[in-house]
């Protein structure tokens, strides 16, 4: 499991902004959140349940920060998170020697994407 950082109360807005932009733009990774169409299509509608609750008064803001940080650790890979967090260099993932160089190639050009979304 990857480890994420919280949400924090203040920065909610913008995390929600930043988060369904990413999920709608096509040259993202999030388009096809790890496991394909069908989880993409369910993790769009959590996060824009998640939305609707707190632009609507449902749910405080406390309540949607720990709600879309549980969101994040459920559909956004480590390397995702940190991009969109801002952080300038993620850790260094294990990852197998058999990946191909434009399989990372093509990740780097994904993430490269997220880092014009990114909120820190």
């Amino acid at each position: 499991m990857a480890v994420y950082g919280g949400i924090q109360a203040h920065e909610l807005e913008r995390w929600l902004n930043a988060l369904t932009n990413a999920a709608y733009d096509r040259r993202c990774p999030l388009v096809k959140v790890h496991g394909g169409n069908a989880r993409a299509r369910t993790a769009r509608q959590d996060l824009l349940h998640l939305a609707h609750g707190f632009r609507c008064g449902e749910r405080s803001r406390e309540e949607s920060a720990v709600s879309l940080g549980r969101w994040c650790q459920s559909y956004l890979s480590e390397a995702e998170w940190f991009v969109l967090a801002g952080i300038h260099q993620a850790p260094s993932q294990s990852q197998s020697k058999e990946a191909s160089k434009q399989e990372k190639s093509e990740e780097a050009k994904r993430l490269s994407v997220l880092k014009q979304l990114r909120v820190g």
